[in-house]
């Protein structure tokens, strides 16, 4: 039977495991892929906690599959599905889990895979890539501005980083001393994360910051409110909706549609984005993948690798 990393309720690592599944069958609008690598990103052991994305409802089924993105083979479509066929090498956001050896992906967030994009670095853009390129277009700032992204040295932030430096913007990001080269050789200015780093920000962008694009919440978020001159150039995705819409700024607008999957891959194949995949695991260690995320320690994107077709 295939294999699946799971969680079994909400709470902690003790309830997770690696589990034999029956192999998923497509619905209408759906194709069933052969996971070839899996994006590791903070919302996956998020959810094992109990959190929900915004728009999410209903209660999750256990043992739910843990993963969000997955690049990977058709190896069947659901009814009403065109534009994809078996054989396909595609990328997308998943309808029920991607750390495991088979996923089912809604075609309407599934793109086809350019030849010239690895399958690690495809499973790395659904959510982080597309995360960052959706804020950063929201905010529609021109060419010159300067943009401060706070976890700057996250999966999304670095892609944040390299779509803004892409469209012309000034970067200045705020992340840990030991992620300053890798920020610096992206082009952002490096501010050093914790206590003071709102005024190490002001000195780092003497002309003002134009926008702020949140991905840490709480504190830095209410701090980070205070540097743009017009609060409706702040933007979080990592604060709830409420929080943000009270300091007078938004959440990241998802679009959460294959052009965005395109524009984003199409990124990468032209060089402007490097998903920075730093890590590489087995399914079989998919608790050592998901620790390595969930404990902060990861710089750039981690992913989980299945099969030999890599």
């Amino acid at each position: 039977m295939p294999k699946a990393y799971v969680f079994t309720r909400y709470g902690g690592p003790e309830t997770e495991a690696l589990v034999d599944v029956d192999r998923p069958r497509p619905g209408p609008g759906q194709v069933l892929v052969a996971v070839r690598a899996a994006g590791v990103n903070p919302v996956d052991w998020k959810q094992r906690t109990g959190y929900r994305r915004p728009g999410e409802s209903g209660e999750r089924i256990f043992p739910a599959v843990f993963g969000n993105e997955v690049a990977g083979v058709v190896v069947e479509t659901g009814a009403d599905v065109t534009g994809f066929a078996p054989g396909d090498e595609v990328f997308g956001n998943t309808a029920a889990g991607g750390y495991a050896e088979y996923a089912l992906l809604a075609t309407g967030i599934t793109a086809a895979k350019p030849a010239a994009l690895s399958f690690p670095d495809a499973a790395t853009l659904p959510v982080a890539a597309a995360t960052a390129y959706d804020g950063v277009h929201q905010l529609g700032l021109p060419a010159g501005a300067t943009l401060l992204v706070t976890g700057a040295g996250g999966g999304v932030g670095v892609a944040v980083v390299q779509i803004a430096r892409a469209l012309g913007l000034r970067v200045v990001g705020v992340a840990s001393e030991g992620k300053k080269e890798l920020l610096e050789s992206l082009g952002a200015v490096h501010v050093t994360s914790g206590p003071g780093w709102a005024e190490r920000a002001r000195l780092a962008a003497p002309d003002g910051v134009d926008g702020v694009f949140d991905l840490v919440g709480g504190e830095v978020l209410h701090e980070a409110a205070g540097l743009p001159a017009d609060r409706a150039a702040l933007i979080t995705a990592g604060a709830p909706a409420e929080e943000v819409e009270r300091l007078g700024g938004a959440r990241v607008a998802r679009a959460r549609n294959a052009e965005v999957l395109r524009a984003v891959a199409d990124l990468v194949v032209r060089g402007e984005l490097d998903p920075h995949v730093t890590r590489t695991y087995p399914l079989e260690q998919a608790d050592r993948a998901l620790r390595e995320v969930e404990d902060g320690h990861a710089r750039g994107k981690v992913v989980i690798v299945t099969g030999t077709e890599i």
